[in-house]
């Protein structure tokens, strides 16, 4: 197991972030797929954040990373989505006829914690912290 550590901690904080197209319009295609994978690749170091794996759809991505405790991912999804949906409609102006007004991702967006241990053996560790076996 790789852990990760800064001055003070180690951690290992995987994530997987569903990005939905709003209304789940059909709009990506490989070509606007891999600019969107640069644009959050771009991002990403500034939050302390790093790509693990992207995969796409027509309508929605699928996003593997791995982040330090103190990276803000509220703050970095909603840079990456805003950033992303400018660019991605100035580069590739087709993209505009498919969309309802000038919204380009959802609103909410499916953020979960990968990796680690299941949660019932996580209880199971903490409640038997201090007994002597």
């Amino acid at each position: 197991m790789m852990l990760d550590s800064n001055n003070h901690s180690v951690f290992m904080m995987y994530y997987h972030l569903i990005l939905v197209i709003k209304y789940r319009r059909k709009v990506l295609d490989g070509s606007i797929s891999s600019r969107a994978k640069e644009i959050f690749e771009y991002i990403a170091p500034n939050y302390n954040i790093t790509l693990i794996e992207w995969n796409d759809d027509q309508d929605h991505i699928h996003i593997k990373f791995k982040a330090h405790p103190n990276s803000a991912l509220s703050k970095f999804i909603n840079a990456y989505k805003s950033a992303s949906s400018r660019l991605i409609k100035k580069e590739y102006p087709s993209v505009r006829s498919k969309l309802w007004k000038d919204n380009f991702w959802s609103k909410s967006y499916c953020l979960l914690t990968t990796g680690g241990s299941p949660l019932e053996v996580i209880a199971e560790y903490v409640e038997s912290q201090g007994e002597r076996l």
